[in-house]
């Protein structure tokens, strides 16, 4: 099966695999050194991996749940001798180079992984969200979950998790912060507008977040209130 990878860093960005129907996991495995060091370089440059080779955006969500941004092989490495036995990717399941090296490391190392598409410009759908509170419940721990930089979607994660566990939202909310580098003041302060959603509904009364999400959340309403909020154009 072949595995186009094969692109310079510089080029205009696109997909790096033909469309065929192989699977993520099939093309992990089909890799050649060459494919996997393209596909490294791509991620290095592409997907802002120079970043990350220092800055890990790491920290403690609750006991044996931590929150990152996108890790590279050798950082799964690590985690895996601090004991982690899991990965929670919420970039979704792509045909693309990043998701593809970690598909590959992770059976290497013999790390479960799942996927959750969450968006960090977006209100999180009805569906998306329902995946994340079952990836919550059956996943191994410890675990780490991630997005890209490990700031909006991982934010949003971790608040959902806090807030699942029974954790007060003033607290819970706490991992949408300036320290992960999240800004609420730009379109990712959608993720705070959800959460503010939630939070002026328990005003009227105590309800879990996930009967919350199930019986009365509305994506399309949240979105439409958001572009009512005042916020940088970035």
């Amino acid at each position: 099966m072949p595995v186009d990878l094969h692109r310079k860093a510089d080029q205009p960005r696109q997909r790096l695999l033909d469309k065929d129907t192989a699977t993520v996991s099939e093309l992990a495995s089909a890799l050649t050194d060459q494919d996997r060091k393209s596909a490294e370089r791509y991620v290095y440059w592409s997907d802002h991996g120079m970043l990350r080779t220092f800055w890990t955006n790491f920290g403690e969500v609750a006991p044996g749940v931590y929150r990152s941004n996108q890790p590279d092989h050798d950082r799964l490495v690590k985690y895996k001798e601090m004991g982690i036995k899991a990965v929670l990717n919420l970039r979704g399941s792509p045909k693309k180079p990043h998701h593809i090296l970690e598909v590959r490391s992770c059976e290497m190392l013999g790390l479960e992984l799942k996927s959750v598409a969450l968006h960090a410009r977006a209100a999180p759908q009805v569906r998306h969200l329902n995946t994340l509170f079952e990836a919550f419940d059956s996943i191994q721990r410890p675990f780490v979950m991630h997005c890209k930089s490990g700031a909006d979607r991982a934010g949003l994660a971790a608040v959902l998790y806090r807030l699942d566990q029974g954790e007060d939202i003033a607290q819970a909310r706490q991992e949408l912060s300036i320290k992960y580098l999240h800004l609420r003041h730009t379109k990712t302060g959608i993720q705070d507008h959800f959460i503010d959603t939630y939070q002026g509904r328990l005003k009227d009364g105590p309800i879990s977040i996930r009967d919350w999400i199930a019986h009365e959340y509305d994506a399309k309403a949240l979105t439409e209130s958001f572009a009512k909020v005042k916020r940088l154009p970035i």
